[in-house]
């Protein structure tokens, strides 16, 4: 019987090439799908940027408004031992449609006062503790200031900062995919680092010349 044969080991330049192919799939793969996952967030904070860095080009008066009511004055009784800050922004936020995030509440002897803050929204409240009565303040100040203020993360909570975590992420992914593609493509490698390089050095020597 003839012995079996057995087959010859790939030569180590298969081997490398093999791997080379399988990387440069599983990165363009990457690159091509966070880009497309991410595409909404990302064109958001660029377009945003502009809105941001030009406010002056979208302004618009805010929109103010006014509005009174009563509540329950055992919440804010004064001698009370505590108030009860739950209840007053509840019913602030169930009978006026408060949004925001709670940025203050302060009680003194004769009132108590509660400040929300939100994405281009504003909303303050005076509360006489003797009745119970209040006034409240809103300001709007437009869609242009909602979405600057989410591209800032400011008044948002903490969800939405995630959010602007993540986007940061995929950015940095988005990057780093592209730079290793680049390395395999030999005949743009080099031009392509050249570039990238070129791109950090007028970045840098911008921020000297330009900025105070």
């Amino acid at each position: 019987m003839a012995p079996e044969s057995v087959p010859e080991p790939h030569p180590p330049g298969h081997v490398a090439g093999w791997w080379r192919r399988k990387c440069a799939s599983v990165f363009r793969w990457l690159h091509i799908y966070v880009s497309m996952v991410s595409f909404g967030i990302l064109f958001f904070f660029a377009v945003t940027g502009l809105t941001l860095n030009h406010a002056e080009w979208f302004f618009r008066d805010p929109i103010t408004g006014r509005k009174t009511g009563k509540l329950d004055a055992t919440w804010v009784a004064p001698g009370a031992a505590t108030v009860a800050k739950l209840e007053v922004v509840e019913h602030l936020r169930r009978v006026h449609g408060v949004k925001g995030l709670v940025g203050e509440f302060r009680v003194e002897d004769g009132q108590c006062a509660v400040a929300f803050k939100g994405a281009g929204y504003a909303a303050d409240a005076t509360i006489d503790r003797a009745t119970g009565r209040y006034e409240l303040n809103e300001t709007r100040m437009g869609f242009v200031a909602v979405i600057n203020d989410l591209h800032k993360g400011r008044d948002t909570g903490r969800g939405w900062s995630l959010i602007v975590d993540l986007s940061a992420v995929l950015m940095v992914v988005v990057s780093l995919t592209g730079m290793v593609l680049i390395y395999f493509v030999k005949r743009r490698f080099v031009t392509g680092v050249i570039a990238a390089v070129a791109g950090c050095v007028v970045s840098y020597l911008a921020y000297l010349w330009l900025v105070p």
